[in-house]
């Protein structure tokens, strides 16, 4: 029995997490991506897919052919899955995109997964974490800020939460791993 080629190989480490299969579109084995963010260009971009059923048994990688936006989602057509019962035996699975995959964006745009990690400081030089998570709120994207020793249970009790957006945020230097906010310590 043959060992198909994606079985073999070792996902690249700098895979983000981008959506997950919702169900099958249609009768041809095309699936339902739901995206984690509302700029799903990875999705219509990447050559590949890399592919983690929800028993954890592992990641495949799998050929995108084809993909687009339907209405919230992106319906894509993947390598390998060529009817209906096989789309739906991928529901639930997550879908993740090599980071070196994702299309460029303009200066002073930046992905979620880049900001991730970056230390936070004010205008006044004072640290007030790192950036632990990200959120979006409808209006703008927010930093979700705390210490690096904070428990992840603990996160919201520690947390400053500062919008993201020019009014607050003065530079972001990934360079250096920081943000500098306008915004008070004791805030």
């Amino acid at each position: 029995m043959a060992v198909a080629q994606s079985a073999i190989q070792s996902a690249p480490e700098d895979l983000v997490l981008v959506g997950h299969i919702s169900g099958a579109f249609g009768l041809q084995g095309w699936v339902k991506i739901r995206p984690y963010s509302s700029n799903a260009d990875a999705l219509l971009d990447a050559p590949v897919f890399w592919l983690e059923a929800p028993s954890n048994a592992g990641q495949r990688e799998v050929k995108r052919l084809s993909s687009k936006i339907h209405g919230e989602d992106i319906v894509a057509r993947l390598g390998e899955v060529d009817d209906r019962n096989a789309a739906e035996a991928l529901k639930g699975t997550v879908v993740k995109v090599s980071r070196a995959l994702f299309p460029a964006l303009p200066d002073g745009e930046f992905y979620w997964v880049d900001l991730l990690g970056l230390s936070v400081e004010n205008l006044q030089g004072e640290q007030l974490g790192v950036v632990r998570a990200m959120m979006d709120n409808g209006a703008q994207s927010i930093l979700r800020v705390a210490g690096a020793e904070v428990p992840e249970a603990e996160l919201m009790k520690h947390e400053r939460l500062i919008p993201f957006v020019d009014h607050f945020v003065k530079e972001v230097d990934q360079q250096t791993k920081k943000i500098v906010v306008d915004w008070g310590s004791d805030f």
